[in-house]
């Protein structure tokens, strides 16, 4: 089943189709929309992305005649494999400049580089 989200804000700009959204229903407790992370569930995934119109379409298998898709809040997570953060190729460069009058240390420079082809 296909549900479409309507947003009065902008779309954060790296949800990307495939991404899975999920949701919580929300209570007002003193002014304040609140809800507990545990109690989060899937919706679906982003089949398609509209951001002139703010929409997202998203492919779920819910089937709950009480969801209120205005009462609820709505965030994304991102497939772990698809989407690595590390650098991808064969060197990095990097610069560091100090221009504090005052003596310093630089105790560590990390890094996690993955090569991209062989």
């Amino acid at each position: 089943m296909e549900i479409t989200l309507t947003f009065n804000e902008q779309l954060n700009i790296s949800l990307q189709k495939g991404d899975t959204i999920w949701y919580l229903k929300t209570n007002t407790v003193g002014g304040y929309d609140v809800a507990k992370s545990s109690f989060a569930k899937k919706l679906g995934i982003v089949k398609e992305i509209n951001n002139q119109n703010n929409e997202i379409v998203v492919d779920s298998d819910i089937n709950d005649p009480t969801l209120n898709l205005q009462d609820i809040f709505v965030m994304f997570s991102k497939d772990s494999i698809a989407n690595k953060s590390s650098l991808i190729g064969y060197y990095a460069e990097v610069f560091l400049e100090n221009d504090s009058k005052e003596k310093i240390e630089l105790f560590a420079v990390n890094s996690e580089v993955a090569q991209s082809s062989k």
